[in-house]
């Protein structure tokens, strides 16, 4: 029964410290609230799709990966197409520096695989330095088959994960 009182007494001061609209600092918040989508940070677009400097932009609107064929490492015309752009735009917002990401479907062993992930890369790597991007702006890596888009055992699911995608990193350097 002595637990009850003080019980009761930590609840009380729990409740009284809920009852304070600006313990976390509202009213700092209203004077400087946090940038929205659209706003960029430092000079570096990081708005939404529509922001040409943006990631997001680079993502949807260039596009971020190419596909290859089965055990493939040549780039497809699709790929050299998506490529272009992706030269065009690094070369525009030369703040950023980019991973290229190898991958491969689940086919294979994994040291096959990983192989194959970093012949991917580099293809695409290679492509984009012909095009004028500077080869240390670039970093290649490859996953093989482990990090696949999709999971399951069909043609579709395989022809996803045949890819390499180009990750931006970085942004303003200075």
């Amino acid at each position: 029964m002595k637990f009850l009182p003080i019980s009761l007494l930590v609840a009380a001061v729990a409740l009284s410290a809920c009852t304070n609209p600006n313990r976390f600092g509202a009213d700092d918040a209203l004077a400087n609230p946090a940038p929205t989508v659209g706003t960029p940070l430092n000079g570096v677009g990081t708005g939404g799709a529509n922001d040409p400097t943006s990631t997001a932009y680079f993502n949807q609107t260039v596009g971020d990966r190419v596909l290859f064929e089965v055990d493939q490492s040549t780039l497809t015309a699709a790929g050299r197409a998506t490529l272009d752009g992706q030269a065009t735009w690094l070369l525009t917002n030369s703040d950023y520096q980019a991973v290229i990401e190898g991958h491969a479907d689940e086919q294979g062993t994994r040291q096959y695989n990983l192989a194959l992930g970093a012949r991917r890369a580099n293809a695409a790597q290679e492509y984009l330095v012909s095009k004028g991007v500077p080869a240390n702006r670039l970093r290649v890596v490859s996953y093989g088959k482990e990090r696949p888009i999709e999971i399951c055992s069909s043609e579709a699911c395989y022809a996803k994960n045949r890819r390499a995608v180009t990750v931006l990193a970085g942004g303003q350097t200075s």
